[in-house]
């Protein structure tokens, strides 16, 4: 099982390298997503939002617009396995984040590449997977229970995706609590469990980290009428990024949360489905902008430089 002790002093780079100069770097394991709202696309946005570097791996791509996912094609573990030890062996990564990758058998890879990384906090997201055939949710839940699970540091979902999948026999009246929801975790090697979406009395959803024993942190946020896709991408991008930057888990939640609270605040429709989370909220103009005169704009262009040359 991952050792937790390292996100309370996780290393934000390795010993020898300037950490002022190299920020620190996730491997993540996920899809592409051609929406553009989830997926490899939400997490190397994410991330890079928050001051990390992202080492991205896809293990697959989905068939989707913007309202559902229509198939999902998996790449062979050998191809994910490839890309990831390629990299591994030329950058150290600090934090390792896993979407979803389509099959048991990239879920076995991806296992056994966490157990050479032991030391590397892995943070897990589980997605609702509804719109796929159910004899395959069931097959790579149960890879995931089995084989990621005890590699797992973190585990992130929504509280119903996590109800169902850890908790199918819960007969109490009661929803189970996010503590009961790490309980279960922790039988398969999980020390902490984010739980996302946990309804409240007047439209107010709760976010807890927990264990088994307590309860770490919670945000409550003011429910959005609208649908989003790609939430669980963008949380769980940034909880690795901030952890792997040198947060403790608990504040690094808590970044987490409002961070993607102000991506869903300033969400957009790009299509005709879902709102997907603005990931670079803070780089938008605000407001309008005055126009600018034509002896300006030929004064702005002294300063035009050669597209090679400039630097963001």
């Amino acid at each position: 099982m991952t050792n937790p002790i390292p996100l309370t002093s996780v290393e934000a780079a390795d010993e020898e390298s300037d950490s002022d100069a190299t920020p620190a770097c996730v491997l993540v394991f996920n899809a592409n997503d051609p929406s553009g709202a989830g997926g490899i696309s939400a997490d190397v946005t994410a991330i890079a939002s928050v001051g990390a570097h992202a080492l991205a791996v896809v293990t697959g791509a989905y068939a989707r617009d913007t309202a559902e996912i229509f198939d999902h094609f998996a790449f062979d573990e050998e191809t994910v396995a490839e890309q990831a030890r390629a990299i591994l062996e030329d950058v150290p990564a600090q934090v390792i984040k896993v979407g979803f990758v389509g099959s048991p058998e990239n879920l076995s890879t991806i296992a056994e590449i966490a157990a050479d990384y032991a030391d590397v906090p892995l943070v897990a997201y589980m997605p609702n997977l509804s719109w796929w055939d159910e004899g395959q949710i069931d097959l790579y839940l149960d890879a995931f229970r089995e084989l990621l699970l005890p590699q797992t540091t973190v585990l992130v979902g929504n509280h119903s995706t996590l109800w169902r999948w850890l908790l199918p026999e819960w007969s109490s009246e009661r929803s189970p609590t996010a503590r009961d929801i790490a309980k279960a975790a922790a039988e398969m090697g999980v020390p902490y469990t984010l739980v996302t979406g946990i309804p409240l009395p007047d439209q107010f959803l709760d976010n807890v980290l927990a264990t088994p024993q307590a309860v770490l942190c919670s945000e409550k946020f003011e429910r959005f009428e609208a649908v989003f896709s790609g939430a669980g991408d963008t949380l769980s991008a940034a909880l690795a990024a901030l952890v792997a930057s040198g947060s403790d888990l608990a504040a690094a939640t808590t970044e987490a949360l409002g961070y993607l609270d102000r991506c869903l605040d300033g969400g957009f429709r790009p299509g005709m489905g879902n709102v997907v989370p603005d990931r670079l909220f803070w780089a938008q103009p605000e407001g309008e902008t005055e126009a600018i005169t034509d002896e300006e704009a030929q004064a702005l262009q002294v300063f035009d430089m050669p597209a090679h040359d400039t630097k963001h």
